[in-house]
């Protein structure tokens, strides 16, 4: 798929609210793999403090939403450990309920 159908595809995944079709991708699958190796599977973020933590996320420095001509951009990636990766998306930790205490909590 060249670059330009990949921007199409995705803006289009976008507004129908279906961007998990991008991350569920063979596409995706493939450069997060290439992303994943490059970093040999350590935490970027992690590494550049002084310490280790295994990646498990792929994280893009620019949004997809906001830069879809990146999305597959190899330079545009970042290995991540799930504790990074929350602190770049702040905004999805506000927006998880918290558990409700109730009687059979206490």
């Amino acid at each position: 798929m060249n670059n330009t159908k990949l921007v199409q595809w995705i803006k289009a995944l976008i507004q129908h609210k279906n961007i998990k079709a991008f991350y569920n991708s063979g596409l995706w699958l493939s450069k997060r793999a290439d992303a994943l190796d490059r970093d040999n599977n350590e935490c970027q973020k992690c590494k550049a403090r002084g310490l280790f933590s295994p990646a498990n996320c792929v994280h893009h420095k620019k949004h997809v939403k906001k830069h879809p001509e990146l999305a597959l951009d190899l330079d545009n990636l970042i290995s991540l450990c799930n504790s990074c990766h929350d602190e770049e998306h702040p905004e999805k930790l506000r927006n998880k309920p918290k558990p409700q205490l109730n009687e059979e909590r206490w």
